[in-house]
């Protein structure tokens, strides 16, 4: 792992609470650091196969300086999102520290910190109502338009007999591979904005839908909450998962079952 770390960056900025805080400029420091793949950067010492630590520098500076805000957890979030947007990074983790904080008591400075990375996620799209391909179409392109997210591959639509015993009609299935810093929870949120868009109805369990998007695996992790399981439940039995999910990823590991998508369809099978 390569990494590139900038340490007490110092900036004069206004945010806060308080309105005095939002008048009177007081230091914000911040360290960074960032996870990006230098290594042929470090073997050709060329600088335009790395990241400008100076550019970087200059752009948190101008972010915190253009904004204002009252909480530096806020300023902390939004500008590890920021450079997560601009840079062909990894991941980063960032410290903003706040040491004029308008605490009556000793202390050398108050800080927040946050650390983003990128995972490789695997979704399942289906719809059975209204232009279906048209449907899963326009949620796909939602999920590029967002800057959190990279759409890396699509497989081809599959039609398949509706599941579960209560829809009525055809679903046409999809498998998407995206790579992500968006947490799975707040993944989550966007997937359930953009099916709101598409007018899904939740009435009905397993009942006839305009778009469903599902989260089958999330990197290797393994979540058993009450509003999310993954890797998702029982999609190992599911045909409409499997075979599309064979065809963008056969060789992913499934983090709880330790098998590959390739071994999992030839037991459906």
């Amino acid at each position: 792992m390569t990494k590139i770390d900038i340490h007490n960056l110092t900036v004069t900025a206004k945010h806060g609470v308080f309105d005095k805080e939002k008048v009177n400029p007081q230091p914000f420091v911040f360290d960074c650091s960032i996870d990006y793949d230098f290594e042929k950067a470090a073997a050709s010492d060329d600088l335009a196969l790395t990241l400008d630590y100076g550019n970087i520098m200059q752009d948190i500076t101008d972010f915190c300086r253009n904004n204002c805000f009252d909480l530096i957890e806020t300023l902390c979030y939004k500008t590890a999102q920021m450079l997560m947007d601009k840079y062909p990074i990894n991941g980063i983790s960032l410290t903003v520290k706040k040491p004029q904080a308008p605490v009556d008591l000793p202390f050398e400075n108050v800080s927040v910190s946050v650390s983003l990375a990128r995972k490789d996620v695997y979704l399942s799209l289906g719809s059975n109502l209204g232009e279906r391909q048209e449907v899963l179409n326009n949620a796909i392109n939602q999920l590029a338009e967002n800057k959190a997210v990279k759409v890396l591959k699509v497989s081809s639509p599959y039609e398949n007999p509706p599941y579960g015993g209560v829809a009525q009609y055809p679903f046409i299935n999809m498998a998407v591979k995206i790579s992500t810093y968006l947490s799975p929870d707040a993944l989550l949120d966007f997937l359930h904005a953009i099916e709101a868009k598409a007018h899904r109805n939740r009435e009905v369990r397993w009942g006839d839908r305009t778009l469903d998007i599902d989260i089958i695996f999330y990197g290797d992790m393994i979540i058993d909450t009450d509003r999310l399981t993954i890797p998702h439940a029982d999609y190992h039995n599911r045909d409409f998962v499997l075979i599309p999910m064979g065809e963008i990823a056969p060789n992913f590991v499934c983090p709880l079952k330790r098998k590959r998508i390739s071994e999992l369809l030839k037991e459906y099978s």
